[in-house]
């Protein structure tokens, strides 16, 4: 989870970067803190950090070839970095429920749920710019339910 906080913070870094819209900027920021809500756990149970200083480098050879894509396909168009943006929030959505349903740790649970609330907010952040941007464009979801993404969107 730690590195997967870093590539969505990077991967809106470089869409920044690349596009100029705050809503990118303002998400890293949150994921910036999401990434230290993970260091904190990382520590208190003595677990080696995996988390690289650089930026869009990472150790999980899977992440690093998704980051890859993601900067790639995102460089074509600021409604492909937002659409991008979109399903790596989905994806955070899915693993933490994962992460959730796997432990009995109080901590965990409530630092995961409070990442997925977040995580909540940006998919709608990010839906709601691509809106803005393409009023036609009705992007639905990749990896969560229809039903799922619909009570999030508030579609």
């Amino acid at each position: 989870m730690a590195e997967e906080e870093k590539l969505a913070r990077d991967a809106y870094l470089y869409y920044y970067d690349k596009w100029g819209s705050r809503v990118f900027s303002n998400i890293a920021g949150s994921e910036q803190t999401h990434m230290d809500s993970m260091a904190l756990l990382i520590e208190r149970y003595g677990l080696e950090d995996p988390v690289t200083d650089e930026r869009g480098v990472f150790t999980k050879s899977s992440l690093q070839a998704a980051y890859d894509d993601l900067v790639n396909s995102g460089s074509v168009s600021e409604i492909d970095a937002l659409t991008n943006s979109a399903y790596i929030e989905e994806l955070d959505i899915t693993d933490l429920d994962e992460a959730i349903a796997g432990t009995d740790k109080q901590d965990l649970v409530l630092v995961y749920s409070n990442l997925r609330n977040g995580s909540e907010n940006h998919l709608r952040a990010f839906i709601r710019n691509l809106g803005v941007l393409q009023p036609a464009l009705e992007p639905g979801p990749v990896l969560l339910s229809q039903e799922e993404f619909d009570r999030i969107t508030g579609s």
